[in-house]
């Protein structure tokens, strides 16, 4: 590993501790772009284009719904001059990060509702699997208490044959038909 990459590993992994500076924000991924450019929403609901630094790329994966540290200080100018490009991203949160920032109150607020349904929904996933009934209960209710029983392939039409690939005719069958009779 060469030395910019380790360092950059390092001083991730020594900074829990989040501090913001002047001009940054934290934002939440919505999309990734490609050529990194990633679209961002701040803590408002101000959607808008980061630019992902080369120096991240192949130490740090981001993808939708991950938090970033982005640095915000000439936004307006880029909105202004006519540039898609808004922020450039300045640090990746990574979870123990995001919750120490939640536990010191300089977590946008519009990001508490979705981090909150998010480990809910986890906690729920994980409840739902060890359910109250009995193993042997469960194998045996495996259908939808709402779906009627059905023998149908849901509406669909039929599997049409390949016709770009030629298959040999069968030289011999189990058909009953061809041998002694």
């Amino acid at each position: 590993m060469k030395a910019g990459r380790k360092n950059l590993r390092r001083a991730c992994d020594e900074g829990a501790a989040v501090t913001l500076a002047e001009g940054e924000s934290i934002m939440q991924v919505l999309t990734l772009r490609g050529s990194n450019v990633i679209e961002v929403m701040d803590g408002e609901g101000v959607k808008s284009l980061a630019l992902f630094p080369a120096k991240f790329q192949k130490s740090f994966w981001i993808k939708s719904g991950s938090f970033v540290v982005v640095d915000a200080s000439g936004r307006e100018q880029a909105m202004e001059s006519g540039s898609k490009i808004a922020c450039v991203v300045s640090q990746v949160l990574f979870h123990e990060q995001v919750r120490a920032l939640q536990k010191s109150g300089s977590w946008p607020a519009i990001f508490k509702s979705s981090t909150n349904e998010g480990s809910e929904a986890g906690k729920q996933a994980q409840t739902t699997q060890v359910d109250k009934e009995p193993a042997g209960t469960q194998a045996q209710n495996t259908q939808v208490e709402g779906e009627p029983e059905s023998d149908e392939d849901d509406d669909l039409p039929p599997l049409e044959a390949n016709t770009n690939r030629n298959r040999p005719y069968e030289l011999y069958s189990d058909s009953d038909s061809g041998s002694d009779s």
